[in-house]
């Protein structure tokens, strides 16, 4: 069967606040983008990062409101149509910005353009909605890897190892979710919202480690937040009051697509992993000075961010799990996004908090996007 090419842009966009749509709307009157082209925007924003933060529910409003009459359909259809995951949180020198990601795939049939390689694919898929009671145990694991196959067969990438970076925005559990729960006789893996956060981002994770084949046989609940040694290398999860199911986002490699820009990653062991950061902008062909001094090269760095769960890096004590006052993710964003922000030139990167099942055990997974 022949194939059709797809053909992949990325763009980063500045935000002034969670609400500013103005950088994409100019974008896009100025032809730059095709709103129809739009698969998924990436956004970080300014607020806290925790259940309470809804900078992220904000910024998917204002951008649903701006898209629907450019795309002619009502905002909820725009949700259904385009992958939004927006990630709270800006800590220390990082940028509050969007990344929008756009696809077209060739209308008739033809041979694939010679590329000289793989290029950037990406594709998007949905789980169900989850019930309360499902949410953080081997329910969403399950579902989740089926919603990566999918994924993946949507930008065209067949081996496991041409996936990168699979971002997912998964639920969270709340005192009305909750006692809906106890209303029906079930239990919740939790009774903390904020701990609920966790356990859905590491179930999430595991069920790209399962569609992967990073992980063998069966997750089973009591290995959620247990079997740290349970991990997968390129999965980013991101939890939030907004929805509740997974949206999955697969980003690899392909032999499908045609434009200039590729993907690679690698795996930080800890907040501090400077290395892993160099390596992975070395598998897009960019040197640890290239990134900042050829700034027209380098798209975005996606990276995961944890505060390691035995209170050490490198055998000296931390204290991000013991402030009462900042959360140990914000902290981990900020160590994290100074880090890959010195490297990359620009404190506009992704940097998501919580890696639970995201890579070792206080460390986590950095994916580069770059031009050829």
């Amino acid at each position: 069967m022949t194939r059709r090419p797809i053909s992949i842009d990325v763009i980063r966009i500045p935000t002034k606040g969670p609400g500013d749509v103005s950088g994409l709307i100019q974008l896009i009157d100025a032809g730059r983008i095709n709103p129809a082209s739009i698969l998924a925007i990436l956004g970080k924003t300014e607020g806290n990062g925790g259940v309470n933060d809804f900078t992220r529910e904000y910024a998917t409003s204002a951008l649903l409101a701006a898209l629907a009459p450019r795309l002619a359909l009502p905002p909820h259809a725009v949700e259904e149509r385009i992958a939004f995951v927006m990630s709270g949180g800006t800590e220390g020198v990082l940028s509050p910005h969007i990344t929008v990601f756009t696809r077209e795939i060739s209308d008739t049939d033809g041979l694939l353009r010679e590329t000289g390689g793989k290029r950037l694919s990406i594709g998007i898929a949905s789980t169900r909605n989850f019930l309360p009671e499902e949410i953080g145990r081997a329910v969403p694991v399950h579902e989740t890897a089926k919603a990566v196959r999918a994924a993946m067969a949507d930008a065209g990438i067949d081996d496991p190892s041409d996936v990168h970076f699979v971002q997912i925005k998964c639920p969270l559990l709340t005192s009305d979710r909750m006692e809906d729960a106890r209303g029906r006789g079930q239990k919740t893996v939790t009774s903390s919202a904020y701990g609920s956060m966790g356990y859905s981002r590491g179930a999430s994770a595991l069920g790209v480690a399962t569609a992967l084949g990073e992980v063998k046989g069966d997750i089973e609940d009591e290995h959620i937040l247990k079997r740290y040694d349970l991990f997968s290398s390129v999965a980013s999860t991101s939890s939030g009051i907004e929805l509740m199911h997974n949206v999955v986002i697969v980003m690899g490699n392909s032999s499908q697509a045609t434009s200039s820009l590729v993907i690679g990653h690698a795996v930080m062991r800890d907040a501090i992993d400077y290395a892993a950061v160099a390596d992975a902008l070395k598998s897009v062909g960019l040197g640890p000075d290239q990134a900042s001094t050829a700034p027209d090269r380098l798209v975005n760095i996606f990276a995961k961010a944890e505060a390691s769960p035995d209170g050490t890096v490198r055998g000296w004590r931390h204290t991000m799990l013991e402030d009462t006052d900042i959360s140990a993710t914000r902290h981990a964003r900020a160590a994290v996004g100074g880090l890959i922000s010195g490297l990359a030139g620009t404190g506009a990167v992704y940097v998501s908090g919580g890696a639970e099942h995201q890579g070792p055990a206080g460390g986590g997974p950095v994916a580069v996007i770059a031009r050829i």
